[in-house]
Parts: structure tokens; C-alpha cells; sequence
């Protein structure tokens, strides 16, 4: 996997104020939503599903803004057993609602709810360190793509393996252990991984 996205060149700001405005002429589709709770103070968190997706909205209703959102992706690399199982999040949130714990209160509800999550084969420095703070509270495996199919690496890997596009990391949402993760997808276990 690559530690080498920068968003910088992108314009969230403007991504997400176009998103809201199309939202907005949907007849205030946001308000029509589920909320979920988090900690964070001033926000309002909305979600739906769509086709085996879930979209999360972080609203600012003082500003009238939406400052950003999250989709938990299906993982198209993956075969028909695996995919009921994972998610790929990826998250825009505008620069002024950065650093906040956005993203971490959002993945932490997925997690929460027993949804398992899949990195993309590429992360930018500050979606590494979401990561590694959720391994604290969240078992965090490395898992190689490759041929449809997941095969689990272990918690810790060589640093060869870990710069391969193939590799990604797994957190395990709660109700989880690798033991039953693994039986449930069928997926492929490296030789010196030990299932608790």
C-alpha cells in the first residue's frame, strides 16, 4: 500500500458546497435521513444506504454548510463471499472541519456497528494515522488483494510487503475476531498466522 495521496491540489471546499447545493434541491433529502450520534458538538451526522453502500453526511446547520462526507464503498476487488463483509471508506471534509474528529466519530460508528473496513491500496499521511488510531481500540490485520480474493497477512508485516499496491489494512468492526472473520469469507490465511 502507498502513503502518498495529497489532497491538496483538490478544492474539498468547493466538492462539498456543490454536493450540499444538489442535496438541497432534492426537497432537503438530509433531514428525511436516519441520524446517528457521535461527540461532536454543532454537527449533525446522516446516513443512508444504497445498494450495499452507506453514505454519511456531516452537516453544519449554523452555517448552513455540509462539511463533509464519508462512502463506505463496496470492495469490487474482492469475490461474492467477502463482499457482504467489508467496506472501503473514503471521506472529503472541507478544510475548515479538518483535524475535528470527523472522520475518526464516522469510521468509529461503522466500526461500532459491527461493519468490517478495508483501506484503498493508496492513503494520504493523515488517513494512515486515522487508521492507526482506530487499531487501538479496533483489531487491525494487513490483508493482500489479489485474484478476488482477501488473504490475511497478519498484524505486522515486512516493509517490501507493506509498499505492495496489493496490500491494505482490515479493522475488525466489534463482534469480530480474525478467527470468525476468516470463516466467514473463506479468505486465505498466510502460513504463520495464528487465528484467537
Amino acid at each position: 500500500m502507498r502513503i502518498d495521496v495529497d489532497l491538496h491540489h483538490r478544492d474539498l471546499d468547493a466538492e462539498l458546497s456543490a454536493l450540499h447545493a444538489r442535496v438541497r434541491e432534492r426537497a432537503a433529502v438530509l433531514h428525511d435521513l436516519p441520524s446517528m450520534a457521535t461527540r461532536i458538538p454543532g454537527l449533525v451526522f446522516r446516513y443512508r444506504e444504497a445498494d450495499g453502500e452507506f453514505f454519511v453526511y456531516a452537516e453544519d446547520p449554523s452555517h448552513d454548510a455540509l462539511a463533509g462526507c464519508t462512502v463506505f464503498n463496496r470492495v469490487l476487488e474482492v469475490d461474492r463471499r467477502t463482499d457482504p463483509y467489508i467496506r472501503s471508506p473514503h471521506s472529503r471534509y472541507a478544510e475548515a472541519y479538518q483535524r475535528k474528529g470527523l472522520a475518526t466519530a464516522v469510521y468509529g460508528w461503522a466500526l461500532g456497528i459491527g461493519m468490517c473496513l478495508v483501506s484503498g491500496p493508496r492513503q494520504s499521511p493523515g488517513a494512515h494515522r486515522l487508521w492507526m488510531g482506530l487499531s487501538s481500540s479496533y483489531e487491525l490485520v494487513f490483508v493482500q488483494v489479489r485474484d478476488k480474493r482477501l488473504r490475511i497477512m497478519g498484524p505486522a508485516i515486512e516493509p517490501a510487503t507493506f509498499d505492495a499496491f496489493e496490500t491494505r489494512m482490515l479493522l475488525l468492526g466489534t463482534g469480530w475476531t480474525l478467527q470468525r472473520f476468516a470463516a466467514a469469507t473463506q479468505c486465505e490465511l498466510a502460513g504463520d498466522v495464528a487465528l484467537t
